[in-house]
């Protein structure tokens, strides 16, 4: 979820994009912790933030809290026994409520939930015809998240015209609609934070997408370019994970 947007349209992928966000691969970091594999177990530490593994995971986007809703958000990936991150910005965004126990997370607190998630699917306004590697869905008028505490479709992406939400309501039910959001939601990563569970009144929508003009309303947020190489380098064999911090 996010603030309101300020749309734009998508720019086509090229090949001559590709090659200059791969540059940005090779930013240095200072004042990080890399772990070596023999030190991670079942959980690693990296940035300061205490990431939960999954079997199988090789790729962790860490989001670590500076001040307000800012916050430092770096992609990782385990490379001959080494985590090392790939690139970062200190431009990330979270919640205008703060950070807060998933469990304890409120629909409409505009927090955003601590812990590791999973990465699980995308979204945007991209065509099909782009060299993304995870589950992908191009939005269209009428696609909504699904915020409505009756409807079975909690947590869940789905068009108006298959029903089982009242996609119509305002305020505490209403659901997101997609195509409203257009800068922030042209390329995003679903979470899967509450997404099994479906737990009511416990918020949806928990995204990984582009900055908006200031803190989201409980997702974790990063420039357009930031989110760009995201998408380039995510993919499901990784199992890529999502840790949020402070």
């Amino acid at each position: 979820m996010s603030t309101p947007p300020t749309t734009r349209g998508a720019t086509p992928y090229t090949a001559t994009r590709r090659a200059a966000l791969g540059t940005i691969g090779a930013l240095a970091v200072t004042g990080l912790v890399r772990p070596t594999a023999a030190q991670a177990a079942s959980t690693v530490r990296l940035d300061g933030i205490d990431v939960a593994l999954r079997a199988g995971t090789r790729a962790v986007v860490t989001v670590n809290r500076t001040s307000g809703y800012r916050a430092r958000v770096a992609f990782w990936q385990l490379r001959s026994g080494r985590w090392d991150v790939q690139f970062l910005t200190t431009d990330g965004r979270i919640g205008y409520g703060g950070l807060v126990a998933p469990a304890s997370r409120r629909q409409g607190s505009g927090a955003t939930p601590l812990g590791t998630h999973g990465l699980i699917s995308t979204f945007g306004k991209w065509n099909h015809q782009t060299p993304w590697r995870m589950p992908y869905r191009r939005i269209m008028p009428g696609d909504f998240w699904v915020q409505d505490n009756a409807s079975g479709h909690y947590n869940r992406y789905r068009h108006q015209d298959q029903g089982g939400f009242r996609w119509w309501l305002k305020g505490a039910d209403s659901s997101e609609r997609l195509t409203d959001y257009g800068a922030q939601y042209e390329m995003s990563v679903v979470t899967d934070y509450n997404y099994r569970e479906q737990v009511r009144h416990r918020g949806s929508g928990i995204f990984l997408h582009v900055n908006g003009s200031g803190a989201t309303a409980g997702c974790v947020s990063v420039p357009r370019h930031v989110m760009e190489a995201l998408m380039l380098h995510l993919e499901p064999p990784q199992v890529p994970l999502i840790a949020i911090g402070h």
